[in-house]
C-alpha cells in the first residue's frame, strides 16, 4: 500500500494503531489514513478510498492532525534550547526537520514562528503560519514534540489572533515604547522622565523603586553590579514605558486563560542594553509577577540581517557572558538572540556562554536560500525579484536594521553566476527584505518553481540550518 511513487516516505507514521502519511501528485499533496473508521477519521473532511481515507491540505484538516498526532500540537519548552526558524514561505519546514535531525534532534524546534510585520507582507494569518508548520513537520517525519511562537507582538488584537489560532509562546515586543532619549540626555532630563511614568501600570513610586534598588549588589560568578541611583534612573527613563506596555500585554494573556509562556524583547532599539539596565528589567518583571522564560536584550554591535555579525568579537562573548551570568542569577531563563540568521561567528559565543539556556531565532534566511532554486531553474523571475527588490528597496528597508550599498549590485551577470548574488552582501540583503513585494507580484510562478524542484529545495534549506544548529547541538 505504501510503495507508490507518490508517497512522500518521510511522512509514514503511525500512532494508536493507525497510520498516516502524505502523498504528492504534480503539486498536489494529500493526507492519507490508514483506516477508515468513524472513531479514526470522523473529524477530518475526505473521502474514504479502498480502505483508506484521503483528505486534502486544509486549515481544518490541520487542526484534526495536531489533536492525531499529539507532537504536532504545540507545547511550551520551559528551558530547553530552542531554535526558531521562520519559515515565511510555509514549505521549507522539512528541510528544517532534516537539519534537526542531521545534528541529533535535541534543539527544541519552533517551526511557527513569524512576526505580525511578516505575516502582513506574505499574506498570511497567524492560523496559516502554524498549519504550514504542521504539514511540513508531518511532511519531513519529525516525531519530537514542537513550539509556536506569536513573534514581536506589539497590540492586544495581535495577541488575540494568535491565541485563537493555537500558539503557546509569546514574544512580547514592547520597543517602540523604549525611549532612546534617555541614552544620552541629562540626569535631570533622565529624571523627568522617570518621574512621568505611569506608575500606577508598575504598581510602585519612582520613591519606591529607588528605595527598593538602589545600593543593591547583583553578585554574578565574574564580578558583581551595583545599581546606583544614576544607573537605576537612566534605565527607568529608556525602558520604564516598555516595562508598562510589557505588563500591559502580559495581563491581557492572562486574562485569555490560556496556558502560555512569553519572552520579552528589546533587541530591535538603538543602544545596547547595559547589565544595570537587564537587572532592573527582569527584577520588575518578577517583582509583578511576570517570569519570562527568555528575554531577548539588544546585544552590542551589527545583528543585521541575513549577513554575518559586524563588529568585535571579543567585546560581543564579554557581552553575552554577563548577560549569561544575570540570567542565571536572576532566573534561570534563557538570553534570545534575534536577527540570528547568518551569523555564524557569533553561535559558540552565546552557546557557551548560556551554557545551552539559549533560544536561536532566525526568519528570514530560508526566504533568501530558497532563491537560490529560483536563480537555478528560473533565472528569468530571479532577475525579476532582484529588479523589483532593488526597486522597492525604500519600502521593503523599513523596520530591518541593514547597510548594503544598491550600487554595489550587478545585475547583468551570467546566468550561472546569479546563485552568487545570495552570497554577496549588499545583494543578499537587498533580496532578503524584498520578500513582500516579490510574493505579492510573482507568487504563483515562485511557488511553482519551488514545488518543481522540492527536494533540491529541502536540501538547499537542511543544508543551511545544519551550519546553524550544529554550534548549539552539543549543549542541548
Amino acid at each position: 500500500m505504501l510503495s507508490s511513487s507518490a508517497v512522500l516516505p518521510g511522512s509514514v507514521v503511525e500512532h494508536a494503531g493507525v497510520s498516516y502519511w502524505m502523498e504528492r501528485v504534480g503539486v498536489v499533496k494529500t493526507l492519507v489514513i490508514g483506516s477508515t473508521q468513524a472513531d479514526v477519521v470522523g473529524a477530518f473532511a475526505g473521502d474514504t478510498v479502498g480502505d483508506t481515507f484521503r483528505a486534502p491540505l486544509t486549515a481544518d484538516n490541520a487542526l484534526a492532525l495536531r489533536r492525531a498526532l499529539p507532537n504536532l500540537t504545540p507545547t511550551k519548552f520551559g528551558l530547553a534550547m530552542s531554535a526558531g526558524f521562520g519559515d515565511r514561505l510555509g514549505i521549507c519546514t522539512p528541510g528544517h526537520v532534516a537539519a534537526l535531525k542531521a545534528v541529533g534532534g535535541k534543539i527544541k524546534p519552533v517551526f511557527a514562528q513569524q512576526s505580525i510585520r511578516e505575516m502582513g507582507r506574505c499574506g498570511r494569518t497567524a492560523r496559516n503560519v502554524l498549519d504550514d508548520a504542521t504539514w511540513g513537520a508531518f511532511q519531513g517525519g519529525w516525531g519530537g514534540s514542537v513550539g509556536a511562537d506569536a513573534d514581536h507582538l506589539h497590540t492586544f488584537a495581535d495577541i488575540d489572533s494568535c491565541v485563537e489560532a493555537g500558539y503557546i509562546f509569546f514574544t512580547l515586543d514592547p520597543n517602540d515604547h523604549v525611549n532612546p532619549e534617555a541614552e544620552h540626555a541629562t540626569p535631570a532630563r533622565c529624571e523627568h522622565m522617570a518621574r512621568a511614568l505611569d506608575w500606577a501600570g508598575l504598581e510602585s513610586s519612582y520613591d519606591e523603586f529607588l528605595a527598593t534598588y538602589s545600593g543593591h549588589t547583583i553578585e554574578l560568578e565574574d564580578g558583581a553590579i551595583t545599581l546606583d541611583d544614576a544607573s537605576l534612573i537612566r534605565a527607568l527613563a529608556k525602558y520604564g514605558d516598555a516595562l508598562v506596555q510589557t505588563m500591559a500585554m502580559y495581563r491581557h494573556l492572562v486574562a485569555t486563560g490560556i496556558d502560555f509562556e512569553f519572552e520579552m524583547a528589546v533587541d530591535e532599539t538603538d543602544y545596547p542594553t547595559k547589565p544595570a539596565e537587564h537587572v532592573v528589567i527582569m527584577s520588575e518583571l518578577k517583582r509583578l509577577g511576570a517570569q519570562p522564560v527568555s528575554f531577548a536584550p539588544r546585544f552590542v554591535g551589527g545583528f543585521e540581517k541575513g549577513i554575518e555579525y559586524i563588529g568585535d568579537l571579543a567585546a560581543l562573548k564579554r557581552d553575552f557572558e554577563v548577560h549569561a551570568e544575570i540570567a542565571r542569577v536572576l532566573g534561570p531563563y534563557k538570553l534570545s538572540l534575534h536577527s540570528g540568521s547568518d551569523k555564524y561567528s557569533t553561535y559558540p559565543l552565546i552557546a557557551e556562554a548560556t551554557r545551552g539556556l539559549v533560544h536561536l531565532k532566525t526568519a528570514g534566511t530560508s526566504w533568501a536560500e530558497a532563491l537560490r532554486v529560483i536563480a537555478r531553474h528560473d533565472p528569468v523571475l530571479f532577475r525579476e525579484v532582484l529588479d523589483l527588490s532593488i526597486k522597492e528597496f525604500d519600502t521593503n528597508r523599513k523596520s530591518y536594521h541593514l547597510s548594503c550599498d544598491l550600487g554595489k549590485i550587478r545585475t547583468d551577470v551570467p546566468d550561472a553566476d546569479l546563485d552568487n548574488l545570495l552570497t554577496l552582501i549588499d545583494s543578499r540583503q537587498v533580496l532578503h527584505v524584498g520578500y513582500g513585494a516579490a510574493l505579492t507580484t510573482y507568487r504563483d510562478r515562485l511557488y511553482a518553481c519551488w514545488l518543481d524542484n522540492e527536494d533540491e529545495l529541502n536540501e538547499i534549506i537542511a543544508q543551511h540550518f545544519i551550519k546553524h544548529l550544529e554550534p548549539f547541538a552539543r549543549w542541548a
